[in-house]
């Protein structure tokens, strides 16, 4: 199937590296024009030329930290007063919460990744909504994890707070269907990022494991035998934001080499 997303534009936050950037990557090759969004300008400035670009198009760059909510909604808008025709397609992605089991956490440890991911994507859906709500078209997609299906040990806050934003993505998807407007899960698996590196680390730490025995007690867990690469991820990414993809509404999607248990 081919399928071409010249014309749209598509905002990706946490765009510098990881699924972000492949997902930016992956929207640009098929035509898209791209609003990279993370808080490091100069790694913004860098990426965005090496970007592949769409006819008569330039990517941009906007510079947010999503730990604070008020500068994420502030960076949208003051966007909008000079691109007004909006966007048709918001990726929503943000680094995970630290690992760490509930009875060990905090209850304040709750209140920045509850803003990270939910509220900030929150301000973005309503900052971007109208615009799409006039085309008649827009993708909202939101990368989560697989714990919304089956929780994953050592990650309570997490398990936590990306069941919550896929509630919300799941009830947001059943209001807006008559605009033309999808939203959407991606639920990666264990990916070779930077997140995965952290998460490792910490289990070794943890458990007084070596970091290479905490992988491959990783992988036996995956059917497939191997970690994912971002790419991967963001081919469903892709997908999800074209046309064709134009009934398929309100799913969690997981792309993690079998390894989730349940349908």
């Amino acid at each position: 199937m081919m399928f071409s997303l010249q014309g749209k534009t598509a905002w990706v936050s946490g765009s510098t590296q990881g699924i972000g950037l492949a997902s930016a990557e992956g929207l640009a090759r098929m035509g898209a024009r791209i609003i990279l969004v993370a808080r490091n300008p100069d790694k913004l400035a860098s990426i965005v030329s090496t970007l592949p670009r769409p006819a008569n198009q330039d990517h941009q760059w906007v510079v947010a930290d999503f730990s604070k909510p008020e500068e994420v909604d502030s960076a949208a808008k003051n966007w909008l007063l000079n691109n007004p025709e909006g966007i048709d397609i918001l990726v929503n992605n943000s680094g995970g919460p630290q690992g760490g089991l509930l009875t060990e956490t905090r209850f304040e440890e709750f209140n920045l990744p509850y803003e990270q991911h939910l509220i900030c994507n929150h301000l973005l859906m309503l900052c971007f909504l109208e615009g799409m709500k006039k085309k008649g078209f827009g993708r909202i997609i939101n990368i989560i994890s697989t714990s919304v299906k089956q929780p994953l040990k050592g990650l309570g806050v997490s398990n936590t707070i990306r069941g919550a934003v896929a509630n919300w993505a799941k009830s947001l998807a059943n209001e807006v269907a008559p605009w033309g407007i999808t939203v959407n899960n991606v639920l990666p698996g264990a990916t070779a990022t930077e997140r995965l590196s952290l998460l490792v680390n910490t289990k070794a730490k943890r458990t007084g494991s070596d970091t290479h025995a905490v992988e491959d007690e990783m992988r036996k867990e995956i059917p497939a035998g191997r970690f994912a690469m971002p790419e991967e991820i963001a081919a469903a990414v892709v997908f999800l934001a074209s046309n064709e993809a134009a009934y398929i509404n309100g799913i969690n999607l997981p792309v993690d080499g079998g390894r989730t248990a349940c349908l």
